[in-house]
C-alpha cells in the first residue's frame, strides 16, 4: 500500500554562475539534512524544460510524513539555518512549494493490472 508523505519542493532558478552554485551546493544538503523529521531527499538536475516558460536549474524534494513535520522541520535552527544557506548560494532565485506526495511502486500497480476483475478492490 502507497504510504502518503509530505514535501518541501525547491525550485531553483537558473544561475549566472551555475558552476559556482553548483560547487556551494553541498553546503545547503549539510543543513537541510541535519533538520528533524527529514525522511528522505531527492535532487534533480533539469536538463531542458520541454514546455512553459518557468526556467529551473534544479529540483531539490524534501520528504517528511505531514505538513505539521515539514513546518517544525522549517521553523526549527536547523531548518532556519538550511534556509538561509539557500537564499546565500541562489541570490533569492527559489520557489517553494509544499505539497502531498504519493508514491506507488511499480510492480504494486503491475501486479494489480494482472489481478483477476474479482481480485480487485
Amino acid at each position: 500500500m502507497p504510504r502518503p508523505m509530505y514535501k518541501l519542493v525547491i525550485l531553483v532558478e537558473p544561475q549566472e554562475d551555475a558552476a559556482h552554485f553548483d560547487s556551494r551546493w553541498p553546503l545547503f544538503l549539510a543543513e537541510a539534512e541535519k533538520m528533524p523529521g527529514l525522511r528522505r531527499e531527492i535532487t534533480s538536475r533539469v536538463d531542458r524544460v520541454l514546455h512553459g516558460s518557468f526556467p529551473v536549474h534544479l529540483v531539490h524534494e524534501l520528504f517528511f510524513d505531514s505538513l505539521a513535520a515539514v513546518a517544525e522541520a522549517m521553523g526549527s535552527p536547523q531548518g532556519e539555518r538550511a534556509g538561509q544557506v539557500l537564499q546565500e548560494i541562489s541570490g533569492g532565485k527559489v520557489t517553494l512549494l509544499f505539497a502531498d506526495h504519493m508514491q506507488d511502486d511499480l510492480a504494486h500497480f503491475r501486479r494489480s493490472d494482472q489481478a483477476p476483475p474479482s481480485d480487485r478492490a
